[in-house]
C-alpha cells in the first residue's frame, strides 16, 4: 500500500544539499506556511553548521535542499554566531 506525505508547516531532521555536483548530508529545521496575500507557500529554516557546507558555497546563493519528502530551491542568507545558514524560499517546499 502506497502512502502519502502530507505537506506540514515544519520539519526537523536529515537532509541533503545539492551544489555543483556534491551531495552534502546536513541538519535542517525548517519552517513554512501559506501567505494568502501572495498564494505562494514560504519556506524557511536554518542548516545545521557544516564544515563542508563552508567549502562550497556562500550566503546568497541558492542551492536545493532534498528532504525524504521533496527537493526544493532555496537561497541561502546570513551565517548565525553558531555557523548555521538561513535557508529561504517559495513554491512548494522538501518537506
Amino acid at each position: 500500500m502506497a502512502t502519502r506525505h502530507e505537506s506540514q508547516e515544519l520539519y526537523d531532521g536529515p537532509a541533503h544539499v545539492l551544489v555543483d555536483a556534491q551531495r552534502l548530508e546536513v541538519g535542517v529545521r525548517l519552517r513554512g506556511r501559506f501567505e494568502p496575500l501572495d498564494g505562494l507557500f514560504h519556506w524557511w529554516g536554518r542548516i545545521d553548521a557544516s564544515a563542508d557546507l563552508d567549502g562550497v558555497t556562500r550566503s546568497g546563493a541558492t542551492i536545493s535542499l532534498e528532504t525524504p519528502y521533496g527537493t526544493a530551491s532555496g537561497r541561502l542568507s546570513d551565517v548565525d554566531p553558531w555557523g548555521r545558514y538561513r535557508i529561504a524560499g517559495t513554491g512548494r517546499p522538501p518537506f
